[in-house]
Formats: C-alpha cells, structure tokens, sequence
C-alpha cells in the first residue's frame, strides 16, 4: 500500500525593503506531499456568457507582481448616471525594463472604449500599491497610493488625489499631499511605517456628505522575533461633490484598532493578519480575514482564526472582535476498503485520528482577499480552505474556495462553499470531501490497481484542486502560495447580484510537476475562474473557465492578477434569469511568473495591462426577481421604502413602504452609531401601501435626542434604508 511521505519543508522569511512594497512572506502551516489526484471539471450549472469587450491592452508594464492593490478592487464602475458610467481603474507599473515603478490611472467609456491612460503624478519617484474609491453620488474618484518621496529605500508616505471629473475631462487633481508622513507615532512607537492602502467610501454623520476611508498597515513590526504584523493605521475625511469640484482640502482624522496594535508590540506571541476593509451602508466599519498565531518559540497557538474587527458610529466608536474556527474536522478514510486504520498518517508513520485531519482556512494563501458588505448588511470575505493536520502541516494538492458570511445582526459566522461544493444530495458531509462525491455518501472511494503478481493495491480517489495563478509551490523560496494568491469577490449590486474571481492553475501542475502528457498543451496556461450568485452570495455557481486553450479571445494571452469590478452591472433579465456585465483588469504576463519580487521567476520581459467585459447569464433566485420579466427596467433596484415626511421634523414623521406581496416585514430605527433605537413594524403585511408613525421615541417610549436616524425595511430577501433627522 502506497503511502504519503511526509517532508517538511521550512518556510522561511524572506525580506523584502518597505521601498520594493512587497509584504514578507510567512506560512502558518508546511507542505507535506499530496496526492496529484483528479478535478472535477465545472459542468452542471456553468453560467453562459459572452465578450462584451474582448481582451484589449491598456499599456506595455515592465512590473509583472501584483498590479493593483493588494486587498482592493483597483478597477471601480462609474454610476450609470454620470457620463453614461464607464470605469475607472489604477494600477503600478514600469513603462520600460528599468524606469521607475509608477502609479497610474485609466478611464474607459460605458463601451469600455480607452479615453485615457497615463501616470497619476508628474515625478519621477518610486511608486506603488494603489487603491481606488468612486463617490456613489457624484461619480468621482479618489487614488491613493505609497511613494518614497524622499527617494530613499525607507520610509515611503501615503498620497491621496481625487479627481474633478467635470464633462468627460479626467485628471483634474485635487492634490491631498501627503496623509499618512511615515515614520508615524502610534503607542510607544515612533517607527511606524503604514503602507499598503485600501479605499472605501461609506455615509457620513455629516448630512448630504459620504466618509473617504483609507486604511494603511504597518510594515514595521515590534512583536516577538520581529516578524510582520501589520497592525492598520485609519485615515478618513468627508466630503462632498462640491469640495471636489471646488477644490476645497480635506480634514484628516486618525484611527487605530487598539487590540491589533497592542498585537504588534507583543513580545510573548505573534498574530499575522491577513484582512480588507468595508462599510455598510450604516457607517459601520468593518476589518474582516483571517490570522494566525504563534508562540515565542514559533509553536502554532490553537485559536479561533476567522475574525472580523467592527466599529460603529462611522469609525469613531469602539472597536470590537469576533471570531470563529475555520475548521470542519475530518474522519481519517480507511487505508484500503475495508481497513480498520486510517489512511493519512502522521510524521510518526501512524495513521491519524478522526478529528487531526480538517479542512481549515489558509490565513496566508488567502492574504490577499478582499472584504464586501451585501445588500442585507452582512460582511462577506473569500479565502482558500485546505486539508491541515494538528502537527501544522497541510496537504497542498487539495485546496478548495471558500467564502465566509459574517452576520453583525448576531455575531454568527456561515461559511459557504464556492468551488467545489459538495452535492445537495450529500446530507452525511458538513463540506465537499474530496475521497467522497458520489453516493452512497459517508463511504470512501478507492481506485483499484492490479499488480504483476496478481495482488490488489487500493489507492484513495481524490479530487484535487489548485486554486493559484502559478503551478510551481517552490517558486518564490517556496512563497508562491503567498505571494500569489488573488482570490477577490465583487460588491453586492442592486438586485444581488455577485461574482467571486480566482485563478487556477491545475492543468499546468499536472503537466509540470506530474509529468502527465494529457495536459501538455497546458504548460504555460494559467486560467480565469468566475463564480456568479444571484443571491447575495448565499449560493455560487460552478466557474466559468476562461483559458487561451479553449477561448479564442485568449488565444496567447497568459493571464495573470485578475481583478474584477467592484460590481456587477444589471443589464435586462433573459426569462427568469437576471444579466449583468462585469468588467476586469488584469495582466497578460509575456513570461509566465514574476520577474519583479524577490527569488525571480520568468524573464523580465514584462507584459501588458489589459481590460474586458464580460455578459453573464446568473442562476435563477436572488431578492427582487420579478414574477414578470418585462418589469424589470434597466434600473433594477426595487424601492419598497419612501422617504419620511415631514423631513427633518419634530416631534413626528410619517414613513410609507409597500409591500409587493403578503409576507413578513421589519420597520426599524437606528442611531449614527448603528444601534436600534425602536422597532416600529415587525410582522405579516398584506400586499399593498402601508404608513407608520414614529413620535422620537425609543422602544421603552423615552424622547430621542436631536440627530441623524436611520430607518431600515427588511421583507424577504429585501433590505432598503433611508436617512432622517429630527431637529428639536
């Protein structure tokens, strides 16, 4: 009986200068060798979808690493409503094999046509690592980037423009300067170096303003054995459409999550966080991953590793943590049919007990992940799962994504499955078992092979899977893992519509590593996943695939650092069936691997920056689906919810809402700070227009304080919120 040879391989640090703005690679769990295995190929409910924007070139980039930001969409819609939307992006690049790395930016019509593309600044500096933000009203954007301006390795500041956008004309800078002056003081630190930023925009307290956020994280670390940490740094300000257009400086303010500061000065553990930034459409912010922890001695700490950070009162309240296991704890398959041990074995060549195997989230394979609120104001973020053992090894081959649902309502994590999933006839499984996809369920599956001697040897089956735009583990010092991995999921849109976006480079490593011939003519072919939900993420789809073997718009094209767009635009509905166009950035890479970081791999012959829409046909299901299709208009957002009147008012308002069909329906208030405030509806409706009085009351019946309310209708999958305010 063929058995697995554990080899544990060391992953060291590999240090990386601030200026390069590569972050240091750390693993939390070593390799062991895995089985090649087999993949399930999507096939039952692959969404269709059509080009509407083939591949197309934005520039020649000598920098082949990570061209947008590092857990951001660097490519945002422009609202419909302002000249006839588009998109805009942002990413770094060099525009010869030696220039300095810089930032910049491109504006594409509704068409998805270039109107421009050019750097964001005149100088010649180091830049990198940019971040993106459009205003949902006015439709302007705002970048913001990290540039050594004093032309050293270290330490390098963080810049912010945003730009006027007045008729079609783009790069009309309001220059912030510089926001974040590193080295910063923070604690009883002065050597702080925040880096690395992401973008958000949510609503302000401030009436008729929306809140910039911009989040940093630290490059310096002061925890045990100085390994990196990245504790976050908060900048935010807010503004309006006209100190856009006028002009007008903004007002910085300054946060940090204190607890994720103090992990950065512990001399006892190290936490490694691996998060992104959201805000819904409350004012509360969330930073949201996954960590791990180690000891002193580097012994992995057994804790929760699913957290999200919350902050109410748009930033300016308490910061509080919630976390949960990752893990689905696995029974070890029997060794052959049949066998009273387990197949998998330990480092001590015994078997391992039911519950040492798991399928646990990868913190430092999913480092680059992004973090999105939906339309019922829940917290989702996407990551790799994989098979871990309690001794801190993991089993490569058999990576599989994942999201996870975090619901603010009641603190409860729901993890879902993307790809693959295990089969809704699977009742016996609490997640897809790769040695058990067919029924009857609960039984592991064995391929049989006949000797030369007439004996019978039992191999396990296993579906295997490689979730990564590189085949090659070992590439990198044995950091691909970490430096590669992109997995990204699109905003919720108007009618819940979502895409997940990865890459996947099985096919490649069966050839390459394997030796098998029947992937030959992929050798050189990363690939493109998308998964669709029509749902708000509740259910995925299987991926399309898109390849330069099998999609002739990809005919050699190498793709590699795929973002999405922010969102999914809702474009008619095709029966029962919703369509949206999503658009991409992402970078053909003319030699496959970056030649840009550290331990290079390929020539640095660089690639180009490219751009493409996609038309997708989404499953069946989602909120707001209407009974009859031509109902639904190119603006697909229901509005259920009227605006109070009078408004402001004292000391009473009337809210409307109505109710499309007889169901349950929740009228609720709440403050800035996000806290219920009194629940004014809460029960069966009848189909039709329905009023309720709000006196300025909370539940126990005491007056309210003068301020901004929000008020909130929950019914079915529908979630819709207004602002008011009450003025005594």
């Amino acid at each position: 009986m063929k058995k697995f040879v554990i080899s544990l391989i060391t992953i060291g640090l590999i240090f990386s200068f601030a200026y390069a703005g590569t972050m240091q690679p750390s693993m939390e769990r070593k390799p062991v060798e895995s089985p090649a295995g087999r993949r399930l190929e999507p096939k039952r409910n692959v969404p269709t979808y059509t080009f509407t924007k083939a591949p197309t070139s934005i520039a020649v980039n000598y920098y082949d690493y990570m061209i947008g930001s590092y857990n951001g969409l660097p490519i945002r819609v422009i609202p419909p409503h302002v000249q006839g939307g588009g998109y805009f992006m942002t990413y770094h690049g060099r525009s010869q094999s030696t220039g300095t790395r810089r930032m910049y930016y491109s504006y594409l019509d509704a068409a998805g046509n270039l109107k421009i593309n050019s750097t964001i600044t005149n100088s010649q500096i180091h830049e990198g690592y940019g971040t993106l933000a459009v205003d949902p009203v006015s439709g302007k954007p705002f970048y913001s980037w990290h540039a050594a301006l004093d032309g050293t390795s270290a330490p390098v500041d963080v810049l912010c423009v945003s730009d006027i956008f007045y008729e079609d004309l783009v790069g009309l800078w309001n220059e912030y300067g510089t926001i974040i002056d590193n080295p910063y003081s923070l604690s009883t630190t002065t050597d702080n170096e925040f880096i690395w930023p992401t973008a958000v925009i949510g609503p302000s307290p401030v009436q008729d303003m929306r809140r910039l956020y911009i989040i940093a994280r630290n490059a310096e670390s002061h925890s045990v054995n100085g390994n990196p940490c990245e504790n976050p740094l908060i900048v935010y300000a807010d503004f309006d459409e006209n100190m856009i257009a006028t002009g007008v400086d903004l007002v910085w303010n300054y946060i940090d999550i204190p607890e994720m500061t103090a992990w950065n000065h512990d001399t006892t553990a190290w936490r490694r966080p691996f998060y992104s930034l959201a805000v819904d459409q409350l004012g509360n912010l969330y930073y949201a991953g996954f960590h791990f922890a180690n000891d002193a001695d580097n012994n992995s700490i057994d804790e929760e590793d699913m957290d999200v950070f919350k902050c109410g009162n748009y930033g300016q309240g308490e910061w509080t943590r919630v976390s949960a296991w990752s893990t689905f704890p696995m029974v070890n398959p029997p060794a052959y049919p049949g066998a009273d041990h387990g197949y998998f074995e330990n480092q001590n060549n015994q078997p391992y007990a039911d519950g040492e195997l798991g399928f646990s989230a990868m913190a430092s394979a999913s480092g680059h992940c992004n973090t999105v609120t939906d339309g019922l104001d829940r917290v989702q973020t996407m990551g790799i799962w994989a098979l871990s053992t309690n001794e801190g090894s993991y089993y490569p081959n058999m990576q599989y994504v994942k999201s996870f649902i975090f619901d603010p309502s009641d603190n409860t994590f729901e993890i879902k499955e993307i790809y693959p999933q295990k089969d809704p006839a699977d009742t016996h499984n609490a997640c897809f078992v790769p040695w058990d996809v067919v029924e009857p369920y609960g039984e592991a599956e064995y391929i049989e092979y006949q000797n030369d001697d007439g004996t019978i040897d039992y191999y396990l089956s296993v579906v295997t899977d490689w979730p990564y735009p590189y085949w090659d583990l070992s590439a990198h010092g044995d950091a691909m893992s970490f430096h590669y991995n992109n997995a990204k999921l699109t905003e919720d849109n108007d009618c819940g519509l979502m895409a997940a976006v990865w890459q996947n480079s099985w096919r490649a490593r069966q050839y390459n590593e394997y030796n098998d011939a029947d992937w030959i003519d992929y050798q050189d072919t990363p690939e493109i996943w998308i998964s669709v939900s029509p749902d708000h993420g509740d259910t995925w789809s299987e991926p399309i695939v898109l390849d330069n073997q099998n999609v002739p718009e990809f005919q050699g094209i190498k793709p590699m650092w795929v973002y999405p767009a922010d969102k999914v635009i809702y474009t008619r509905m095709e029966g029962k069936q919703k369509v949206g166009k999503l658009g991409f950035m992402f970078y053909n890479d003319y030699t496959w691997g970056s030649a840009s970081i550290e331990y290079p791999v390929g020539n640095p012959d660089g690639g180009e920056v490219m751009f493409m829409e996609l038309e997708i046909v989404f499953p069946e299901g989602g909120p707001d689906a209407p009974v009859d299709a031509d109902d639904y208009t190119q603006t697909p957002a229901i509005k259920l919810l009227d605006q109070n009147f009078p408004n402001p008012f004292n000391p009473s308002t009337t809210i409307s809402y109505t109710m499309n069909n007889t169901g349950d329906a929740k009228l609720a208030i709440y403050n800035v700070k996000g806290q219920l405030v009194n629940t004014l509806v809460n029960g069966t409706k009848e189909a039709g227009k329905h009023s309720v009085v709000w006196n300025g009351t909370d539940s126990k019946g005491k007056d309210v304080p003068s301020g901004i309310y929000f008020y909130r209708l929950t019914t079915g999958n529908h979630v819709e919120t207004k602002k008011m305010m009450l003025m005594k």
